[in-house]
């Protein structure tokens, strides 16, 4: 391991206490999110902590989880095993949960942080996520070097914020969310070690690190006051300096050296090398990697230019795989999978891939959101002067300070150049080898889906999530006939330290409404059997959201029993002359129903905003589909992954059912209250034709006749055709008559997006891998403060979307869908589309990735031609 992490806590406890001020926090300090001067944190103290469910409301819960998914003989086997669970081990593992969580910010957080960083696979496709952003509405923008520029600028005005507490705290309906995830966003890196990960961060971080080619650089960006040290001119000088260095090397020659590859190892392999490059202390290797580690985040410039929205997916998600004279040159190579990464296509392309330990969906989806608004307001800001700003103060001017001010800063570009010894060379072939095969077993594709979006959804008193999934589940039976385990999260930082509780799907409404669709019934049958289904599928959501759902508890439960040393957990026999001592797992785990459960075939997650084109992430079973999704006002963004099983052709269905779902609504409908496009100038005119009789249409209005205000109308009434285009279809349907009541509570799907598709399956698999227990130091978290997991946030339901808007101008709230695509005749529309240079030395305090007073000469410098700023 590099100086930056010579300190560690002993354990995430010692972490959770740090944060809550407690007598043993190091130096006797309280972390930031809870001692706060400004307005991010304010709220942090105020915030109740997770409750634990009871275990009857559990247990039940879990049986309700199971019943569509299991037989008869099997649920009733199952429910011996509950009842078993709730009469012996059940009370006392929930009474020892209540004694552990005593005094801690969360009952689940200790166990969370274990299964990521105990999670030995490689992070690439299994655990990081990524978004896609829109392009720059102006054209000329979408340069390279001019996107990268504006992202990373804009990037450190977000950072800068949130150091200086100026960000203004995400809410909803008024209610303050946690905001402790900010705070780890920057400087922040996954260090793998031989007993699992750890969380490193350098607080104080002011340099970024770009890739291009494979190659490593970096510069300083930001003062010991956080204030920015470069305009954007300056940083997109820089950006094409190291451009052009980068492409003096041969591409194969610098695919030999793209260390980045080692970061998509397995966990244990990658901490051997990591040992490698840290052998001597003080050594280039050593400082170079400290470098990295230390970065506010990884800029990544790919020498690419995809032109399909799947391929654009799968270059932000794991880049691309293309192989040259045996010699890899994708941009497989160009990442550093254990931190934030944004990555900046040739064309200007430009998405987020982020290592989600600490953070969640809807933290980076909110610092993406900031970021892509302060890109055009700064733009604005160019030819008018007058346009607003996100930030409540912003950095002086770089080009009117005196040099001087910016302290020790190197604003020029270094090269890193690592010593790439023979053992380092075998292990990045054979890293990139195994890369390379691992994206040779996924897919991508892509749906983004143009008839119609939240406005028709909410217009027909439906909650556009619940729809949304509901299409998940008609699709996949309708191509595989069975209906399988489905996963959504639903956020919870409504919580101290809150993350993301599990919404199971498939239920018996769920059940009923699939197989009332594909059934000869009639459209009004097939309606109504959807309305029960979403309506159940909001029930839960709001529970969820309230922390009273049953997979996290049920961990929990889980991990304190496998941590568990307690004698009276065990039974002893004898064997021979020999004592042995056995443990029995209960009844509730033992049970296959647990299995079946954590077995996710259907992971989802709605996660989005006019900001992002794509959201997505890895399938978590071999057997299923990742499917990311965003719900948007005229269209539903969908982006699937799986281990090639037909995804396309899943794609084909969900379009074919968006399809017919419009025609069986249109159909079904009678009237109703105005769609919420339509204006109240339009619905008066409407209700005019009405009072004249008839249809609306020819024979009623090729008359002259007189409105009630006495004017005169001649000419025939022109009427829309029914789907001439979507904006027509959604500004003119109207649900059906009357639901005013069910309207109130689903009529907006903007829920706060997140991400979260690690589940308690796979959350299992890693406690069995990475063991470890509650003391166990790998899954500590650095800097005396615990850092959070990322998961999806969930719309709960309608009504809790449209006041989940956070605070500042962040248009960031999450609702995604994404559908089961069915094998069908309706036809879809298919839409396939080592040198002079400055550097520094990095050791840790408390625990802490600090920078140093003093300064290596470790990476080439580049020459500018005008020097440093």
């Amino acid at each position: 391991m590099t100086a930056c992490l010579k300190t560690m806590p002993s354990m995430l406890n010692d972490s959770l206490a740090s944060s809550q001020g407690a007598p043993n926090a190091p130096d006797g300090e309280a972390s930031p999110a809870l001692r706060s001067s400004g307005v991010t944190f304010a709220a942090q103290e105020r915030l109740p902590t997770l409750p634990i469910p009871e275990l009857e409301d559990t247990c039940r819960r879990y049986l309700g989880a199971l019943k569509a998914l299991q037989s008869a003989r099997e649920h009733e086997t199952t429910g011996a095993a509950v009842e078993d669970f709730l009469q012996n081990d059940g009370p006392e593992l929930q009474e020892r949960l209540r004694r552990y969580a005593s005094g801690k910010s969360s009952y689940i957080e200790q166990f969370w942080y274990d299964s990521y960083l105990n999670f030995d696979n490689p992070v690439v496709l299994n655990l990081n996520p990524f978004f896609l952003l829109e392009d720059d509405p102006t054209p000329a923008r979408n340069d390279q070097v001019t996107r990268a520029a504006s992202l990373v600028v804009s990037a450190l005005a977000f950072a800068r914020a949130i150091r200086k507490e100026e960000l203004p705290p995400d809410t909803l309906k008024g209610t303050p969310l946690d905001m402790y995830q900010y705070s780890r966003i920057f400087g922040t890196s996954r260090i793998p070690t031989e007993n699992g990960c750890v969380i490193g961060q350098d607080p104080e971080a002011k340099h970024i690190v770009v890739l291009c080619r494979g190659q490593f650089y970096w510069f300083d960006v930001l003062d010991d006051n956080s204030d920015t040290i470069m305009t954007e001119k300056d940083m997109a000088v820089n950006l094409r300096v190291i451009v052009e260095d980068a492409e003096k090397t041969p591409v194969q020659e610098a695919a030999r050296g793209a260390l980045g590859v080692l970061s998509t190892e397995n966990r244990k392999i990658w901490a051997s090398l990591r040992d490698v490059l840290t052998r001597e202390e003080g050594s280039n290797n050593a400082d170079c990697l400290g470098i990295v580690d230390c970065a506010l985040f990884i800029l990544c410039l790919d020498d690419t230019e995809p032109q399909t929205s799947h391929d654009l997916c799968m270059n932000m998600l794991c880049g691309t795989n293309i192989i040259e004279k045996g010699v890899q040159v994708g941009t497989c190579t160009n990442r550093w999978y254990d931190k934030l990464q944004i990555i900046v296509c040739k064309n200007g392309s430009a998405g987020i891939n982020f290592e989600h330990t600490g953070v969640d969906g809807h933290t980076v989806l909110r610092m993406a959101s900031d970021v892509y608004t302060d890109t055009i307001l700064r733009f604005a800001r160019t030819i008018t002067g007058q346009a607003p700003s996100l930030w409540a103060s912003t950095s002086p001017d770089p080009s009117k300070r005196d040099p001087s001010s910016f302290g020790d800063v190197s604003t020029t570009p270094h090269k890193l150049e690592w010593d790439m010894q023979p053992e380092l060379r075998t292990a990045l072939r054979f890293a990139e080898t195994r890369l390379a095969d691992l994206i040779q077993q996924n897919e991508f594709r892509t749906l983004e889906f143009q008839g119609y979006g939240k406005s028709f959804m909410t217009s027909m008193g439906f909650s556009p999530d619940a729809f949304v999934q509901m299409a998940f589940q008609a699709a996949y039976y309708g191509l595989y006939g069975r209906l399988e385990c489905t996963y959504e999260p639903a956020m919870t930082k409504v919580f101290l330290h809150g993350r993301t509780e599990a919404i199971r799907t498939v239920t018996p409404e769920c059940v009923d409404f699939v197989r009332t669709f594909w059934a000869e019934h009639p459209a009004e049958m097939k309606v109504e059997a959807l309305r029960k289904a979403c309506r159940r599928h909001t029930e839960m959501t709001k529970e969820c959201a309230k922390a009273q759902g049953q997979d996290r508890h049920l961990f929990a439960l889980l991990s304190v029993w496998q941590r568990s040393g307690d004698d009276d957990d065990s039974d002893d026999r004898n064997d021979g002359d020999n004592k042995i001592r056995t443990r029995s797992m209960p009844s509730i785990f033992a049970d296959p129903g647990w299995s079946k459960l954590n077995n996710t075939i259907l992971s989802t997650s709605n996660c989005g905003n006019p900001s992002l084109r794509h959201f997505g992430f890895g399938p978590v079973s071999s057997e299923g589909f990742g499917i990311g999704y965003i719900i948007k006002e005229d269209g539903v963004s969908i982006c699937a992954s799986s281990k090639h099983r037909q995804t396309k052709r899943y794609m084909d269905g969900l379009e074919a059912y968006f399809l017919e779902m419009r025609r069986l609504l249109r159909v079904t409908t009678r009237g109703g209250r105005r769609d919420q496009k339509t204006s109240r100038a339009r619905e008066v005119d409407d209700a005019v034709v009405r009072d004249g009789g008839g249809d609306g249409m020819a024979e009623s209005m090729e008359t002259i006749r007189t409105t009630k205000s006495g004017r005169w109308n001649r000419g025939r009434r022109i009427e829309k055709k029914p789907g001439t285009t979507k904006k027509k279809m959604d500004g003119e349907i109207q649900s059906r008559n009357g639901n005013e009541d069910e309207d109130d509570e689903e009529d907006d799907d903007d829920g706060l997006g997140g991400y979260g598709f690690f589940d308690a399956g796979m959350l299992l698999q890693a406690l069995k891998g990475g063991g470890g227990g509650v003391n166990n130091s790998s899954s500590s978290i650095i800097n005396g403060h615990p850092q959070h997991q990322n998961e999806h946030q969930h719309d709960e339901n309608d009504d809790n979307n449209d006041e989940t808007k956070t605070q500042n101008k962040n248009t960031g709230k999450g609702e995604n869908g994404d559908e089961g695509g069915k094998q069908t005749s309706m036809n879809p529309e298919q839409k396939e589309e080592k040198g002079a240079g400055e550097s520094k030395d990095v050791e840790t305090t408390n625990g802490r990735m600090n920078t140093s007073n003093t300064k290596r000469n470790v990476g080439k410098k580049l020459v500018l031609g005008d020097g440093d700023y």
